[in-house]
C-alpha cells in the first residue's frame, strides 16, 4: 500500500528524482518556458510556486532557501528581482501548462510549461498585421492609374 506517499516516482531513485526537479525548476525560472512531459510538469508546479513565493518574500533567509534548491545564483537573483516583482499582486498559480504534442519515441504527452506573467515576446500577430498592411499598400499603388 502507498498510504501517505504523495508524488510520482517517475521511474527514478529518490536522489535522481530530486536532481531532476531542481534542474527543471531552475530551467523554468531561467527561460520562463520549457517543454517536458505532463507528469514531470505537474510535479514541479508546487516547487516553482514555492520558489516564486520565496522570491516575493525577499528576505535573506528566503534567498538562502532558494539558493539551496535552485542550481544557479544568476537564476536566484533573477527570481528575486524580476520574477517576484511581476507576481507581486498575485497570490498563487504562477504557471500554466499547455499541451503541445505526443513525443515520437514513446508517445508521451508533452506540455509547454510557462510562467503566467511572461514578458511579451515579439508578437507574430502584429508582424503579420504589418505585412498585410504593406501588401494592401502595394496592391493599392499597383492598381492606381499611371497618371495619378
Amino acid at each position: 500500500m502507498r498510504h501517505k506517499k504523495k508524488g510520482r516516482q517517475l521511474g527514478r531513485q529518490t536522489k535522481h528524482r530530486w536532481a531532476l526537479f531542481r534542474s527543471l525548476v531552475t530551467s523554468l525560472l531561467e527561460h520562463e518556458r520549457i517543454e517536458t512531459t505532463e507528469a514531470k510538469a505537474k510535479e514541479i508546479r508546487g516547487f516553482t510556486d514555492r520558489m516564486i513565493s520565496l522570491g516575493k518574500d525577499g528576505s535573506l533567509p528566503a534567498r538562502r532557501r532558494a539558493l539551496s534548491f535552485l542550481r544557479s545564483k544568476a537564476v536566484v537573483s533573477k527570481l528575486f528581482s524580476d520574477v517576484a516583482e511581476r507576481f507581486r499582486d498575485r497570490s498563487g498559480g504562477y504557471t500554466r501548462l499547455i499541451r503541445t504534442r505526443r513525443r515520437v519515441g514513446d508517445a508521451a504527452e508533452m506540455v509547454a510549461m510557462e510562467l503566467v506573467a511572461r514578458p511579451a515576446a515579439p508578437a507574430t500577430a502584429s508582424s503579420k498585421d504589418a505585412v498585410s498592411a504593406q501588401n494592401k499598400d502595394a496592391s493599392a499603388q499597383s492598381s492606381a492609374p499611371a497618371g495619378a
